[in-house]
């Protein structure tokens, strides 16, 4: 049985769906390709991939609307495709879910490592039974985090989606309570050091949290802001 892991490239350029195709597919991959967002949800209808490969800037319907597509119906990870420069588009993505981006023109040795480790945060161990050991769960706000799945989870424990990034922030808050990060130590913490410590990915990422955990994400109590130092986690007291 074939286990190679699949990737579909969304790119209106035929060379580069091309030049990907035989780059990733001698590495070991699977790889789909669509043009535009038609061809893009016709694939994903029959079978949805292990990652999408997504390029900002098509026509029609631009990467952007497409990201926000998936990520309300699959829980897949997104690498955008920007153009260099494009902080813009960058930051939008991000509001919009995406786990990883890389700017053109760019080395395919470096876009097949961010798959390899946007893969690697996104795999989820198998779940183990109560016999096995306690599964660790961390109550966030509302919510509740279960560090062994991957899964946050709401009062009635119903799945909240998250990215991969947004799991390891809130791992990494998780194993830190009382205590302010700053945002360059979030970045180190994770090993995500694509990031500029100076942009907002890492604000974008934890608004979208608090709309996800806080019972008001304009007055944070879980996920609080320390002025001149970053983030904390502060731990339910009830």
């Amino acid at each position: 049985m074939d286990n190679k892991q699949r990737v579909l490239v969304v790119d209106d350029e035929a060379e580069i769906r091309e030049m990907l195709a035989e780059y990733l597919g001698s590495h070991g991959f699977e790889v789909l390709t669509a043009e535009n967002g038609v061809s893009m949800r016709a694939l994903l209808a029959k079978s949805a991939p292990d990652v999408v490969l997504l390029d900002v800037n098509l026509p029609g319907e631009d990467g952007l609307t497409l990201a926000r597509y998936i990520r309300e119906r699959f829980d897949l990870p997104i690498i955008m495709i920007t153009a260099a420069g494009e902080v813009v588009d960058r930051v939008v993505g991000l509001e919009v879910g995406a786990d990883d981006y890389l700017s053109k023109p760019f080395d395919p040795r470096e876009l097949r490592a961010r798959i390899k480790s946007v893969l690697r945060r996104y795999q989820r161990p198998a779940t183990r039974t109560a016999d096995e050991s306690v599964r660790r769960r961390v109550a966030f706000g509302r919510c509740t985090l279960d560090l062994d799945t991957h899964q946050l989870l709401d009062a009635n424990s119903k799945e909240i989606p998250l990215t991969s990034m947004e799991f390891d922030l809130l791992k990494v808050f998780a194993e830190r309570p009382n205590r302010a990060l700053t945002r360059d130590q979030i970045l180190n913490i994770t090993r995500n050091r694509d990031c500029d410590p100076f942009d907002r990915s890492i604000d974008i990422r934890i608004a979208r949290l608090r709309k996800k955990i806080e019972t008001d994400p304009d007055k944070p109590v879980t996920l609080k802001t320390v002025r001149g130092a970053g983030y904390m986690f502060v731990p339910n007291t009830d």
